[in-house]
């Protein structure tokens, strides 16, 4: 059976992620199963790692991209006992999410309830998560709280502007002219950050208090200007590192920018207890594995019960994930942009 996935040969553009085709279907080995891909997830997470950028990926080439996704389970190995055949499952995979099928260790899906659209249910594993264990287990935010977004119209952003309101929070997002309409959607205040100083609307808007807790993947220096927009006792949570994936600042400004973070909180009470901290997915997974899987079943019944609604800005084949990249690098899509490999 001949069957397709996206292959990255040499990190780059772009232009690197080539479609290529397999003649025979990968089996599984014992511990692990095959799912038959039906969305994978793409953003900027993926540009990052396709340029060679990422931390925690660096190869070895060649490989298949793709962060999260969700499938079928279509074939067992042995000692596999808690799946079963055609189960609906999700995974945050890092890399090995572009492609009709896929190997991955059984202990790592999570299932996925009856009935979900597999494009809104692989927002959840990579940016909902993200923006929930932010909110919920970082932050600690609670019900009445202001939260600033900043960059609120990309895939996690929205996530956090959609988990605020379901918690009961003020939310506040910056984000570029033609996307406010996105952010105030979902009954945030939208900052064009282009025409003006975020931090001194934010301000105004909070009647000069500041807001309880800041969300920022800019990275660098700006993680200086969200520090400034904190109220008393407010934390920033750093979840990224945007402005070295695009080349806007090198690898010495984005370690001052985590260095940043920690003397914030090292020093937090010289900062009126405003204090800051780095949050990574996978690093939080490997030192907290069970709360991952109990936070993503959490977030699959949230989304059953339609109390929180991921935006699909778009669903495209595989063979189209270049000029996706190049439109998550362009930036406004409003949303996550969802691969369908069949």
């Amino acid at each position: 059976m001949v069957w397709q996935h996206i292959r990255i040969s040499r990190f780059g553009g772009p232009e690197v992620l080539e479609l290529a085709a397999e003649q025979d279907l990968p089996e599984p080995r014992p511990d692990e199963v095959r799912v038959k891909v039906l969305a994978a997830g793409t953003g900027f997470t993926d540009t990052f790692i396709r340029m060679g950028h990422y931390p925690d990926f660096k190869g070895p080439l060649p490989f298949t991209p793709g962060y999260d996704l969700v499938g079928e389970v279509d074939a067992l190995g042995a000692g596999v006992t808690a799946l079963k055949a055609g189960q609906m499952v999700a995974d945050l995979c890092v890399v090995g999410g572009y492609t009709q099928y896929a190997i991955r260790p059984a202990a790592a899906l999570v299932a996925v309830p009856e009935g979900l659209d597999p494009a809104e249910a692989v927002c959840i594993p990579l940016a909902y998560m993200t923006a929930y264990q932010m909110l919920t287990r970082c932050a600690a935010v609670q019900r009445g709280a202001t939260i600033l977004v900043v960059g609120a119209s990309g895939s996690v952003g929205t996530a956090l502007l959609d988990l605020a309101r379901h918690l009961g929070l003020k939310a506040i997002g910056t984000c570029s002219a033609r996307n406010l309409g996105v952010v105030q959607n979902y009954g945030a205040e939208a900052i064009d950050y282009h025409t003006g100083d975020f931090v001194a609307e934010v301000r105004q808007a909070t009647g000069g208090r500041g807001v309880d807790a800041a969300f920022d993947a800019i990275g660098g220096a700006h993680f200086s200007r969200s520090f400034a927009a904190l109220a008393k006792g407010g934390v920033l949570i750093g979840y990224g590192s945007q402005t070295m994936a695009n080349g806007k600042e090198g690898l010495l400004a984005a370690g001052l920018g985590l260095a940043r973070l920690k003397l914030w909180s090292l020093f937090s009470p010289l900062f009126a207890g405003r204090r800051a901290l780095w949050y990574s997915i996978t690093d939080r997974r490997k030192t907290h594995p069970g709360e991952f899987a109990t936070d993503m079943a959490a977030l699959f019944d949230l989304l059953k019960s339609s109390a929180i609604s991921p935006v699909v800005a778009d669903r495209q084949p595989l063979s189209h994930a270049a000029d996706i990249h190049r439109r998550i690098e362009t930036g406004g899509l409003g949303g996550k942009v969802v691969l369908l490999p069949w």
